[in-house]
């Protein structure tokens, strides 16, 4: 049993890093709680990372050795499970891992914390007709994606068996924990930085949607509803991706498309805007809550992290169907409703970084105390022969 006086010696576990998302801004926070925690991973591009990631102590499998595999992983997708499974893990007290797919299938020792922060359980594979009509997926690639997809299916299950305590970044990430798993999950929201948004006096004429233009983000319904409303309703679109250039064929004069921009240049429209639409279906969805931290009120698609970040009639408007007709009638609404900027702005904070940091290590360090409580005493020497 370990020492209870020592500080446990706690390693971090993260699915990739060779893009830059949601789940790296999580770690980095993690990384904030714990600076000298190893990070395992299956791969790390440096080049593709933030400047910080350098001064990080990251440890990644053998697929770093693989060709090709920072640019394009999809063709190794089978050997994810073994790279997790490869890490040796003995010496920690504390495996955290932040996890949408594979970082929780690491194998620790009996004695060993395993607490996993879900973002979701491996999405594609438990909802894989959605997944490959998105991304239209064809060929004989669509023929031998099943096969893989009930391994890997087989594999998310038992691995989540090997977790000791689930963390969830929302009620609908936690419902499906559940339903998956067969395991309970305490919601801990995951972190956003609120502080770097001001609310204004009065908005202006616009409304705004900030989004990767990717078939799920569901952008077209926004497309299709200013387009049907026409002027003096205007859309700006900030974001980039394959779908752009059909959306820009079906937009109306109304709706603008800026592209990519800079962080600042994204607050200020943020700050501006008559109301933040979000039409997609996340796990929690940072933007939204980005938009209310700068007093904005949130037109959103009522499913997953929305019906967490987002309150009906205080700091936006819930629509209940993924259609245009309901997303017209919630832009009306939103329209006729008065919102308190200061009000909208107070409950954006509930989902700072600070709190997460708070939430989080309150949260790790009762588990651990719990943890050692329950720890077996070592058995007493048997009867002398």
């Amino acid at each position: 049993m370990a020492d209870p006086a020592a500080a446990p010696r706690l390693a971090l576990v993260h699915d990739y890093l060779n893009q830059y998302g949601g789940a790296e801004r999580v770690l980095e926070q993690l990384h904030a709680l714990w600076p000298t925690a190893p990070i395992y991973t299956s791969m790390y591009a440096p080049h593709l990372m933030p400047p910080q990631y350098r001064r990080m102590d990251i440890r990644p499998s053998f697929m770093q050795r693989l060709p090709g595999v920072h640019r394009h992983h999809q063709p190794y997708l089978l050997a994810y499970p073994l790279a997790f499974e490869s890490f040796r893990l003995h010496g920690y007290d504390i495996v955290l891992s932040n996890s949408s797919a594979w970082a929780k299938g690491v194998v620790t020792p009996p004695e060993t914390l395993h607490i996993c922060y879900c973002l979701t359980p491996m999405r594609w594979a438990w909802s894989y007709q959605e997944y490959v009509e998105r991304e239209r997926i064809g060929g004989p690639l669509r023929r031998v994606l099943p096969l893989a997809m009930h391994y890997l299916r087989l594999w998310d299950v038992a691995t989540a068996q090997r977790v000791d305590r689930f963390l969830a970044i929302s009620r609908a990430v936690a419902a499906r924990i559940r339903k998956y798993y067969g395991r309970e999950a305490t919601v801990i929201y995951p972190p956003v930085d609120v502080e770097r948004f001001t609310p204004r006096a009065a908005p202006d004429d616009f409304y705004l949607v900030v989004s990767r233009l990717i078939p799920y983000k569901r952008v077209d319904l926004a497309v299709a509803a200013f387009t049907r409303l026409g002027p003096p309703w205007r859309l700006k679109i900030v974001g980039d991706g394959r779908d752009r250039p059909a959306l820009q064929a079906r937009a109306g004069p109304n709706v603008e498309f800026l592209g990519r921009l800079p962080d600042s240049a994204v607050r200020e429209l943020m700050a501006r805007c008559r109301a933040f639409v979000f039409p997609g279906l996340e796990d929690f969805g940072i933007a939204p809550v980005e938009a209310q931290a700068a007093g904005r009120p949130v037109v959103a698609f009522a499913g997953g992290g929305a019906l967490d970040t987002v309150r009906d009639g205080v700091t936006g408007v819930l629509f209940r169907e993924q259609t245009v007709e309901a997303l017209i009638a919630a832009l009306r609404r939103c329209a006729d409703l008065a919102w308190d900027p200061e009000a909208i702005r107070a409950h954006a904070e509930r989902f700072s970084a600070a709190r997460f940091r708070q939430e989080l290590r309150a949260y790790v360090e009762r588990a651990w105390h719990e943890h050692q409580q329950q720890a077996p005493l070592a058995a007493p020497p048997g009867p002398r022969r």
